[in-house]
């Protein structure tokens, strides 16, 4: 597993510095970290390489938010699941205090997910991911098709089966970058793209050196080539889409073969997501957006009424066995790594800042 146990680097001394923690990274893992250092009252700032104004390039714009460690659960990656249970219970009080903080709505629900399949192969498989998720201690109440459209009214006639995840809940990421940004204000320097880490020095494209006592690594997918840690981009495109007569189509975060549908709230939904490795391409395609349109309309058939707003493609930050890598570089002294969380970076956003920021202030995990 790449999930380090974060322990204080060691044999630190006060050295000059422009600030006691340089955070690379203006995701909604960098940013968090960066609020939550600031709130233990430590001097942090960010380095984003993206411009204030410029359309982001990160995972944070284009993921979907669901905040779903029973869904994704894995019997596989223990670790990793007990990460995202402990964030997903941090999340509530993470975004009360984000949105007092801030003034601005995070577009936090309590929403639950349903798993559905929608014809027999599909239920037997289905059925199979309920027992394994037993065998793990998670609730995953199966419910009739009947019943999950009686929750859900536009589910297909078709719709078989369905796992109730009823602490499965969602976020709007790009509320919550914006959040972040507002709390941060002059702490965010944008436009500011790390060629080289050094040390506890980074260079920027430029040539300009920035220093610190305290280096986090919190690139995403750009964190393999800047910390030499095996942290690859793999592509996936989604749909945004838009219902003009308002909220109400789905409640609920839709899991299914072949994707997912998750609700904003206010008439919005999010249809997502390919997984490609294509290296940093960020290419959208005609296929992908009638790959992720024909498997949701088999389980919403009302989907396809809706107005498509945008077809995007990110980068997550994958790792060889799917573990984020949380804690001190192994090789360079006062670097932390807050990387490789693949499809887990909003959900294990609240957890991997407190880790972090322990690390920071020198406290033990």
């Amino acid at each position: 597993m790449n999930l380090l146990r974060v322990m204080p680097a060691k044999g630190m001394k006060k050295t000059p510095h422009l600030h006691e923690v340089l955070v690379l990274g203006g995701g909604i893992i960098g940013l968090s970290i960066a609020w939550r250092a600031a709130q233990r009252g430590l001097d942090v700032a960010v380095l984003e390489r993206d411009a204030a104004q410029a359309p982001p390039r990160g995972a944070s714009h284009v993921a979907a938010g669901m905040l779903a460690p029973v869904a994704e659960a894995d019997p596989s990656e223990r670790e990793v699941l007990e990460l995202g249970r402990r964030s997903a219970a941090l999340w509530p009080a993470f975004a009360a205090a984000l949105q007092d903080a801030s003034g601005l709505d995070v577009g936090y629900l309590t929403c639950g997910t349903l798993l559905v399949a929608h014809d027999r192969d599909s239920a037997q498989a289905l059925e199979r991911e309920r027992e394994l998720r037993e065998a793990m201690g998670l609730a995953a109440p199966r419910l009739l098709g009947s019943e999950a459209r009686r929750r859900e009214g536009a589910l297909a006639p078709g719709v078989r089966l369905a796992l109730d995840l009823a602490d499965d809940h969602a976020v709007d990421p790009r509320a919550v970058v914006r959040a972040l940004r507002a709390v941060l204000t002059e702490r965010v320097r944008y436009g500011a793209e790390v060629v080289e880490l050094r040390g506890r020095e980074v260079e920027l494209d430029g040539g300009e050196v920035v220093r610190g006592e305290r280096i986090v690594v919190a690139a995403g997918a750009w964190s393999g080539a800047l910390a030499g840690v095996p942290v690859r981009p793999v592509k996936g495109q989604l749909l945004r889409l838009r219902d003009p007569s308002g909220p109400g189509l789905v409640e609920r975060v839709l899991r299914f073969e072949g994707g997912y549908l998750v609700p904003r709230g206010d008439g919005r939904y999010v249809l997502g997501a390919t997984s490609e490795e294509r290296g940093f391409d960020v290419g959208v395609t005609a296929g992908g957006a009638y790959e992720l349109l024909r498997d949701a309309a088999l389980v919403v058939p009302g989907v396809l009424e809706l107005e498509i707003e945008e077809l995007i493609a990110g980068l997550r930050p994958g790792t060889p066995d799917n573990a984020p890598i949380v804690g001190p570089h192994p090789e360079l002294d006062g670097v932390v790594l807050a990387t490789g969380h693949h499809r887990g970076g909003v959900l294990m956003a609240p957890a991997t800042a407190e880790l972090v920021v322990d690390a920071l202030a020198g406290v033990a995990a």
